[in-house]
């Protein structure tokens, strides 16, 4: 029997969720939780197979959460198990340990089938998900207006330095809200970000 933790703060979601996973004659459900606290302390007593993660707790960023299991836990196989479909979200789960990521209007069979494919090791996406990630990823971005403006600077050749003097910020702060930039427009390098700023028109 694979196990299978829950953590989700909506009691009729979880129970209908417990009920599918218990049905399915190949999983148990070891333990549910309401929030990122309960999470973690039922997880210092039974680490399950598989964890499917809510992203909006009211205690903790399910983002952040993921990444403290990953880091506390790496053998635990963390799903992401959302209404959330941005396309950073799904990335930084990604990026912070997660194995795969179902959105909650997901049908049934999916879910199951996200669970066994996780549980043997390997990603899964659900089909919603997998379509959306393998688009142009820019195009879901939105910047801030201090990205924008930064994205300004850059294309017109400014330096870090001559960036954080404009914008009365340190350079590190620059540097940050570089890397940050890059990772958002999923660029390789600065000529990249140009070239999509330009192409985009992102400024």
């Amino acid at each position: 029997m694979i196990k299978v933790g829950l953590v989700d703060d909506h009691p009729l979601f979880l129970d209908g969720l417990k009920k599918l996973i218990t049905e399915s004659g190949i999983l148990e459900v070891p333990f549910s939780a309401k929030d990122g606290k309960e999470c973690l302390h039922s997880l210092t007593f039974e680490q399950p197979d598989v964890l499917l993660l809510d992203i909006n707790l009211p205690d903790y960023s399910g983002i952040d959460l993921c990444k403290e299991i990953y880091q506390r836990w790496p053998k635990i196989n963390i799903i992401a198990l959302t209404s959330f479909g941005e396309y950073t979200i799904v990335r930084k789960m990604l990026e912070n340990g997660a194995k795969g990521y179902l959105l909650k209007n997901a049908m049934p069979e999916e879910i199951i089938e996200g669970i066994k494919v996780v549980a043997g090791g390997d990603i899964f996406l659900c089909h919603e998900i997998d379509l959306f990630m393998k688009r142009d990823s820019h195009r879901h971005i939105f910047l801030t207006p201090r990205e924008t403006e930064l994205l300004r600077l850059i294309v017109k050749g400014y330096t870090n330095p001559e960036i954080a003097a404009e914008l009365f910020l340190g350079v590190e702060t620059i540097n940050s809200y570089r890397k940050n930039l890059l990772f958002k427009l999923n660029a390789r390098n600065t000529a990249v970000l140009v070239k999509m700023a330009i192409e985009e028109k992102l400024i």
